[in-house]
């Protein structure tokens, strides 16, 4: 049996988890690597990839550099996820403010140690992001649309610096990136809807909290058309393999969250309809696989 103690520390390690969103770091992870062996550097042997030192500073830096960020918008919202999420909030709160602000600049302080073994352009990059991440958190995440788009661009920058170390610039790439990009936008403003009261009650200037709900919707379906429209671009007229399968299954998905939204109007609807974003953004990476699936079946 674990004693009092033990479970207080147990309690706050899980906190800390749960603060840096861990299972999303390991997802990004996954992805970075998939993506690097498929799409950024298909020319290359795998081992290749997964042994490049290199690619792994990267990934790192990338982690520690995401880990922070979770901190640091963790630390600005504390009082607005305890209107929106309150079971969360008692539980991130077993981490002392003090305690994430010091977690927090020792995690951006590894990303630049990660990013100088590579190069010093990638240090300059890394502190831009981290700058960047701390900036939207304190001043952007409160604007309307602005908000939305920085955060988008933001959680996809982890695979910009990929891309930029593969110098890989077949449009395929940056179809694939908008793809994602439109699905992160749309996941933002999803959450926004779902985080309304909190946002109302704190004065985040969220798009539903200027426009309304209305608005928002119609927003959403735009961008939800345009996605539609990447994923058919892709199948169509771009070499991706088996991973059609996935464009397809996204395409219905999408209908199905659509036909959800306008019949949506409280906080477990939006939380359903970000679910589903969720699992298609996950179900994507792991999809990345069935670009060359030969190449997995070999190694069977």
């Amino acid at each position: 049996m674990l004693s009092r103690q033990q479970k207080h520390i147990f309690l706050k390690v899980f906190s800390l988890f749960s603060i840096v969103r861990g299972y999303n770091i390991l997802v990004v992870i996954l992805a970075q690597y998939l993506a690097s062996i498929y799409i950024f550097a298909p020319d290359l042997l795998p081992k290749n990839v997964l042994f490049d030192i290199n690619l792994l500073m990267l990934v790192l830096a990338s982690s520690a550099t995401i880990a922070s960020g979770y901190i640091i918008n963790n630390f600005y919202d504390s009082e607005k996820d305890l209107i929106n999420r309150p079971n969360k909030s008692m539980l991130d709160r077993l981490v002392s403010q003090n305690t994430k602000l010091s977690i927090y600049f020792t995690l951006n302080f590894l990303a630049v140690i990660f990013a100088s073994y590579v190069s010093f352009r990638a240090v300059l990059f890394f502190a831009l992001y981290i700058f960047a991440i701390w900036f939207y958190s304190h001043k952007l995440k409160k604007m309307p649309i602005t908000g939305n788009l920085v955060s988008a661009i933001l959680t996809v920058t982890p695979f910009f610096v990929i891309f930029i170390y593969y110098k890989n610039f077949d449009l395929v790439v940056f179809i694939h990136a908008l793809f994602l990009f439109l699905l992160i936008s749309m996941r933002e403003l999803t959450k926004d809807l779902e985080n309304i009261k909190g946002d109302l009650a704190l004065n985040y200037r969220t798009v539903p909290v200027v426009y309304g709900e209305k608005i928002s919707k119609y927003l959403l379906t735009g961008a939800l058309i345009i996605t539609c429209v990447t994923a058919m671009i892709l199948v169509f007229y771009f070499e991706i393999g088996q991973m059609y399968y996935f464009f397809y299954a996204s395409v219905i998905l999408l209908f199905v969250f659509l036909l959800l939204l306008w019949k949506s109007n409280n906080k477990t609807h939006y939380l359903w309809l970000h679910n589903i974003l969720k699992f298609i953004i996950v179900a994507g990476v792991f999809s990345i696989v069935l670009i060359n699936i030969n190449l997995v079946l070999n190694r069977l």
